[in-house]
């Protein structure tokens, strides 16, 4: 069978996926973008591509790596090759806006947001939101990194002329209404192939920094075997909530296969979709914990050696 590939800039986080196929007597390739060279003219090889390029390959020192995907996928594309989490779904983990507009399109709420470019823009979009609580976040993050709360303008003044102050990549700030949560933690929903695999609760306490994975829970502050209580919990209270259906929904109808969807739930009750993460990871204590049935990797592993199978079967 010919291989499958996995396009990624981040080597820890691939360490379990090899892992899952090793249990399967499988193994796949590896593409490293972070720099190269997409001859237009060449012919791909054979195989099937699995894409895992994330929006936070910046703080990793790979600043141009998304970019470099969308070249390697315009060109896989082009030749017919099967992508998984193809330059569609790259395009929206690089871009929020993006995100929002598909959800709402798909009847999933988000919270009220403003896009502003420049910081005097930024200040105006706030005051939209007529002195409650507001959060800044980069269209183009990552693992929930730069996302800030602000309880007043003054504060966010402050802010944008200190010395600690970042423009986002792509110089594109969302200003964000503030979800009330009724708890403290967000929900995060997995989807491989499609459909829905669990869900896992992330507490936020100490912070937005999101990421599962288990390479990601090396501070203090955040190692589930540290804190008060362990940041990722399974939960199944949206098992057969119709929200997972219109996420399946929204999925299929934008072409994302592998991904892990956030939401809030507000003090009324009300559920708010603010993340599509379509380089998704996961944390092994939790699934283990929860007594998962198809830990999020192996659920991966099987679904790329079916699909390269059924591409090239005889």
């Amino acid at each position: 069978m010919p291989p499958i590939y996995i396009l990624h800039e981040n080597s820890e986080w691939i360490v379990p996926l090899h892992e899952a196929f090793k249990q399967r007597q499988e193994s796949a390739k590896e593409m490293f973008l972070d720099q190269g060279v997409v001859d237009l003219a060449a012919i791909p090889p054979e195989g099937i591509f699995y894409n895992r390029m994330s929006a936070s390959s910046h703080t990793r020192g790979h600043r141009y790596a998304p970019e470099l995907t969308r070249s390697v996928l315009t060109w896989l594309e082009s030749h017919g090759r099967r992508v998984i989490n193809n330059s569609r779904a790259l395009y929206f983990e690089v871009c929020k806006v993006s995100q929002y507009a598909a959800l709402e399109s798909c009847g999933i709420n988000t919270p009220r947001t403003i896009v502003a470019v420049g910081k005097t823009q930024v200040i105006e979009a706030a005051e939209c939101f007529a002195g409650e609580p507001f959060i800044l976040k980069p269209n183009r993050g990552g693992k929930g990194l730069g996302v800030q709360l602000f309880k007043s303008i003054n504060e966010l003044k402050d802010y944008l002329v200190c010395e600690d102050y970042e423009a986002p990549l792509d110089g594109t700030w969302l200003v964000q209404a503030y979800v009330h949560a009724a708890e403290n933690h967000i929900t995060r929903c997995e989807f491989v192939g499609g459909k829905f695999v669990y869900s896992v609760n992330v507490n936020t306490e100490q912070g937005f920094e999101l990421c599962p994975a288990d390479s990601c829970q090396i501070s203090e502050q955040v190692c589930p075997a540290t804190a008060p209580s362990h940041k990722f919990n399974i939960s199944h209270e949206f098992d057969r909530h119709e929200i997972i259906t219109r996420y399946e929904t929204f999925l299929q109808k934008n072409q994302i296969e592998i991904a892990g969807i956030e939401l809030i739930k507000d003090i009324h009750g009300q559920l708010y979709t603010y993340d599509v993460n379509t380089n998704t990871n996961y944390n092994r204590r939790a699934e283990l914990e929860g007594g998962v049935p198809l830990t999020g990797m192996d659920a991966i592993a099987e679904f790329l050696i079916q699909t390269r199978d059924a591409q090239y079967k005889t």
